[in-house]
């Protein structure tokens, strides 16, 4: 045995060249090394470093990013007797990022996840202080060395990146932005998330609404812009739907009003002779909106009584779907011939 190689009654096959570099307590018992033989190694100027409690490098420099990562993993886990960072198996068929199918016990979140996403505007892995590791709520692991342990009542779908489980962009974004304070910052992580392709608007505010900071003033006004962001990006597939599948070309955003009555509500898209109306469902789940959804199902509610068929079509359905939404329209568009004759309604532009 040589310094930088444990005893072994069991092959390190099974493990990565980064495993190999990144041991447990437990693990290295596994392979014959006592724990006086560990100490003795982690000595001043020894060929290994105790890296955080209960892990270790197995060599004396500091460690690459990568090593960082699994060893806070490493720490993290439950199955902290000497499982290896969590490696589970993408989806079959999915190349890159890849949807985990079994759900470990610790994930990287907060702004370390995001460099892992592909995020331009995060800080590169080698720059950052802390790597956030995301557990179950009632984990008793205290926050070490670079490892900040982050708690969640119910752990999200991780998705694999470069065979590590990492948080999904929503969840890592609200763990990133509870830990920040400058605006201009925040706001750039958000608009990456959504001009980047990352997510959509309406699922970052969802979990920053479960994390309470939406009562922050420069969350909110990143907020703000994330969904007016958002809305620019759907009305441009919008439109690129309309002339990519031949649709007929609608009245764009207009006010619908009954002659000299109220008015019915502002639509992204109407068709006046087949009296199809199209809405972009770009609500947030935000803590005031419950007025706000009830107003807007009212308003579907109305145009339908009317005889006006109401298409409702979500910023992810553009994004993910664009040839089957096409056909939703096409399909409410032909119909329009089979249906009774609709009220009389007045077109105003917006």
């Amino acid at each position: 045995m040589t310094h930088n190689t444990p005893l072994s009654p069991r092959p390190l096959r099974h493990l990565s060249e980064v495993q190999r570099r990144v041991l447990t307590t437990a693990q290295l018992r596994a392979h014959g090394v006592t724990t006086a033989e560990t100490s003795e190694r982690c000595r001043a100027g020894g060929p290994w470093q105790q890296f955080l409690p209960g892990v270790y490098l197995l060599h004396p420099g500091p460690p690459t990013p990568e090593e960082r990562l699994h060893a806070v993993l490493l720490y993290a886990a439950r199955s902290s007797l000497g499982a290896p960072a969590p490696r589970v198996p993408a989806q079959p068929g999915a190349n890159g990022p890849g949807t985990a199918r079994r759900q470990p016990d610790a994930m990287i979140t907060g702004l370390a996840a995001l460099a892992l996403h592909g995020f331009a505007c995060a800080p590169p892995l080698t720059s950052l202080d802390k790597v956030d590791v995301l557990v179950p709520r009632l984990r008793r692991l205290r926050s070490a060395g670079c490892a900040r342990v982050v708690r969640t009542p119910a752990m999200p779908d991780p998705s694999l990146v470069t065979g590590l489980p990492v948080a999904p962009v929503p969840r890592a974004l609200a763990d990133a932005v509870a830990e920040l304070t400058d605006a201009g910052t925040v706001r750039r992580l958000l608009t990456e998330a959504v001009r980047g392709g990352h997510c959509e608007p309406a699922a970052v505010v969802r979990e920053l609404n479960q994390a309470k900071l939406l009562s922050r003033p420069h969350v909110v006004d990143a907020v703000d812009s994330l969904l007016a962001e958002g809305r620019a990006i759907a009305e441009d597939r919008l439109y690129r739907m309309v002339r990519d599948y031949g649709l007929p070309d609608p009245v764009w955003n207009v006010d619908l009003r009954l002659p000299g009555g109220p008015c019915l509500g502002g639509l992204d898209a109407y068709w006046p002779d087949q009296a199809v109306a199209l809405e972009l469902d770009t609500r947030a789940p935000r803590q005031e909106d419950d007025a706000l959804w009830s107003e807007y199902a009212r308003k579907r509610e109305h145009l339908e009584c009317l005889g006006i068929t109401v298409v409702h079509i979500t910023p992810k359905k553009l994004r993910e779907a664009l040839e089957q939404q096409a056909t939703v329209v096409r399909t409410a568009l032909m119909a329009a011939a089979d249906r009774e004759p609709t009220a009389y309604v007045v077109v105003l532009p917006r």
